[in-house]
């Protein structure tokens, strides 16, 4: 296992209530190094964060591990199946103001 997915496998797991769970997969092309990231459905919240800054911080960090050994690593989270979207694309901004507004 290469460092830049120890690294996402240790920090992952600490986070998640589910770490047997936690599933990686590490492809590397011509683009780099993708790690992609499959975690129990009950834990996208922990993985993603508010506003996705968990995330953010989690792949920026892998880029830093990625620089150290000279790869442009990548990370993608892949939605569990079953799993609902908080939000609703369907809505216009004006229509969630309105919706706040009203409450």
């Amino acid at each position: 296992m290469e460092r830049d997915q120890q690294f996402l496998e240790y920090v992952v797991k600490a986070l998640v209530d589910n770490p047997d769970d936690v599933k990686i997969n590490r492809t590397v092309d011509e683009m780099g190094v993708l790690l992609t990231l499959s975690v129990h459905k009950d834990d996208m919240g922990k993985v993603i964060g508010r506003s996705g800054q968990t995330a953010k911080a989690i792949r920026t960090i892998l880029r830093v591990v990625g620089m150290k050994n000279d790869a442009r690593v990548n990370l993608k989270i892949e939605e569990p199946e079953g799993s609902e979207r908080m939000f609703a694309p369907d809505r216009s901004v004006d229509d969630v103001i309105d919706s706040l507004k009203s409450e």
